[in-house]
């Protein structure tokens, strides 16, 4: 059997679904404006439903909303039929798709959010269509070529962008950052990599505070109790003047036999390095790396002298941040 290169066959795929994402780029006006604006005000839920590889894109546009700080769901389109349309209040949003506007399973959706006065927002390719004319918001898809011919391609393409369309247009309106994103996302990596500095590090008594005048011989014992390989030194006020490391003491030890009875003051690294509690922890490792160390004082930025915790290059690891 004669080998076949695929590779034309999926750049022509590829080509007639860019060539629907441009027309339905172009088609973008006033009433996407309209939609955005009333997803933003909704004081309840925004649920989404559609038949077949539609109903498929309203669940992923559904998840989309939801990860972005719009409550969202999906309703199965045949399940609202038997007893599910219970699940939408009037104060929501209905979002249907569907390519032809007609699929009947859809229809008792759009009879009941009409009978309830219930906002509808039609995401559509034929104007002469029920959910067309039904819509309070119409969001028309031009038409286009499926890639397949008869298989829905082209058009759950452009139904799947406008959906990210109107959510990221959400996200933005309600200024929804990445400590939001955070919040909402607290596993998986990029639950990881959002995690601020205050987030992992240590505090209270976990912080190996030693005074300026105490001398090393009582240091050395904190040093050992706290087991984190540092000391922070503060002055009378309780702001943080330096800093001593193992390394630090083993390279002194080298040069002095006794140190027991010298002050901590003298032994100290002046102006230790710190960080900003609201700085991302990916930022504090870049910081380490770059200035060779294992650890940080944190700050509030209001006084960056008094030390509210400290982060060691263990503690990021562990949170599996890289």
């Amino acid at each position: 059997m004669k080998k076949k290169n695929f590779i034309k066959i999926g750049k022509d795929v590829i080509n007639l679904e860019i060539k629907a994402l441009n027309k339905l780029r172009n088609s973008i006006s006033n009433s996407f404006n309209l939609a955005v604006e009333q997803i933003v005000k909704c004081q309840s839920k925004v649920i989404l439903c559609g038949v077949g590889k539609s109903g498929l894109i309203a669940n992923k546009i559904a998840a989309t909303f939801s990860s972005v700080g719009t409550p969202s769901f999906y309703l199965s389109a045949s399940d609202s039929s038997h007893g599910d349309l219970g699940s939408i209040s009037k104060k929501d949003i209905v979002i249907l798709i569907s390519n032809s506007g007609e699929t009947n399973e859809l229809k008792n959706i759009i009879q009941y959010v009409n009978r309830n006065k219930i906002l509808l927002i039609g995401i559509v390719s034929k104007k002469d269509s029920v959910l067309y004319r039904s819509a309070d918001i119409k969001l028309l898809i031009p038409k286009v070529t499926e890639a397949g011919s008869i298989i829905p391609t082209s058009s759950t393409t452009s139904q799947l962008s406008l959906g990210d369309a109107l959510a990221i247009a959400t996200m933005r309106q309600k200024k929804f950052n990445n400590k939001d994103f955070k919040k909402i996302h607290p596993a998986g990596t990029l639950g990881s990599q959002l995690k601020t500095v205050e987030d992992i590090m240590l505090k209270d008594k976990a912080i190996p505070f030693v005074s300026e005048n105490l001398k090393m011989k009582d240091a050395l014992k904190i040093l050992n109790l706290k087991k984190l390989g540092f000391l922070l030194v503060r002055d009378k006020k309780k702001l943080t003047r330096g800093i001593i490391t193992d390394g630090e003491l083993r390279r002194f030890t080298q040069k002095k036999q006794n140190l027991h009875n010298l002050l901590v003051s003298k032994i100290m690294t002046k102006n230790p390095i710190g960080i900003d509690k609201n700085e991302l922890a990916a930022k504090a490792l870049s910081v380490m790396n770059s200035k060779k160390i294992t650890s940080l004082c944190v700050f509030n930025k209001k006084n960056k002298l008094k030390t509210i915790g400290v982060l060691h290059i263990h503690n990021i690891l562990q949170s599996n941040i890289s």
